[in-house]
């Protein structure tokens, strides 16, 4: 098992050298109606990295660029996204082109995903500490 402080300092490089798509999602994630809790971004769970995560409904968002079409790559997404299902969250992703051409879109899914519909009422959402 790799140490904390080691998957915290990755995390925190990766916070440092985000990609532009990174950067366009997470500057828009603020703008969603999320009362009560935040997103986080390259957040350390378990041997693994995220690239967003909102605590309060185990949800866990990952952009993915081209690289992530080759065999080796989607292989390991998978049993990556496996094991974090198993840990009890819900993973979704978007392509990089999705959040480039389609923001809304991309937007309007993960809004459905934190509180059930696009008609659903913001609700206060209260993160707890797994233990």
């Amino acid at each position: 098992m790799v140490s904390t402080s080691i998957r915290r300092a990755a995390a925190k490089r990766l916070r440092a050298n985000t990609t532009p798509h990174e950067r366009i999602l997470w500057r828009a994630l603020k703008d969603i109606p999320v009362a009560g809790t935040h997103f986080r971004r390259q957040a350390p769970i378990g041997t693994y990295v995220v690239d967003f995560f909102c605590p309060a409904r185990h949800l866990i968002i990952e952009l993915d660029g081209g690289h992530h079409n080759d065999d080796e790559n989607a292989r390991r997404d998978r049993e990556r996204q496996l094991w974090l299902e198993q840990e009890g969250y819900r993973v979704i992703r978007f392509w990089n082109s999705e959040v480039r051409q389609n923001l809304n879109a991309v937007l309007e899914r993960i809004y459905v995903e934190l509180h059930g519909s696009r008609e659903a009422e913001v609700e206060l959402m209260k993160h707890r500490r797994r233990r």
